[in-house]
């Protein structure tokens, strides 16, 4: 009898990955935004590999700055927006909902403004909301430990940027596993708060 896999485990053909506001002139202030710019590199690389659907956004772009590089090479049109929530991007988030895409892959910054707000609002749309701890950050590491007990204690998945890329490959056998698994060997130990 084959085993149950469990609905929890993200999977590549429901999941999408939102990247919230890695802007230029807010990245400078962010504590160890170098090794979340990194693993954001490698997350947006595997999404194009498995064919995961992603977007960015940008927060008042005019007074903040585009995204940075290289991150903005492969978000050429962010959405933008004014709210701190993300969820208000309706353009870039309702045509996921067409294809029952209800994983939610979230990275970025702040953890305790703009992608806490972004996760509650989606979570509150029934979506599976999973912020990937090792790619988001805070100007703090208060702000940032707050923001994600807060989001845990509210049912948020915290998890790795390893667990996803292996959940989503699911097995070794997986074609890609070889160049995500290189993907990985090549990153930097993650900063911790």
């Amino acid at each position: 009898m084959p085993h149950t896999v469990s609905p929890l485990r993200l999977e590549s053909h429901l999941s999408c990955l939102l990247l919230v506001y890695l802007q230029k002139k807010l990245c400078p202030a962010i504590e160890g935004i170098e090794s979340v710019l990194e693993r954001a590199l490698v997350l947006t690389q595997a999404c194009d590999e498995l064919q995961i659907p992603r977007i960015a956004t940008v927060q008042y772009p005019d007074g903040l700055g585009n995204l940075v590089d290289p991150i903005g090479s492969h978000y050429p049109s962010p959405h933008e927006k004014l709210d701190f929530s993300a969820a208000v991007c309706r353009t870039a988030i309702d045509p996921w909902l067409e294809t029952d895409r209800d994983q939610v892959v979230l990275v970025g910054i702040e953890t305790h403004i703009c992608i806490l707000q972004t996760a509650l609002d989606l979570q509150a749309e029934g979506k599976q909301v999973y912020v990937v701890l090792d790619v988001v950050a805070s100007r703090n590491a208060q702000d940032h430990i707050q923001g994600l007990e807060r989001m845990r204690s509210c049912g948020i998945h915290i998890v790795s940027l390893e667990s996803v890329l292996f959940e989503w490959l699911g097995s070794s056998r997986h074609a890609s596993f070889r160049l995500i698994s290189q993907m990985i060997k090549g990153l930097n130990p993650p900063s911790t708060p």
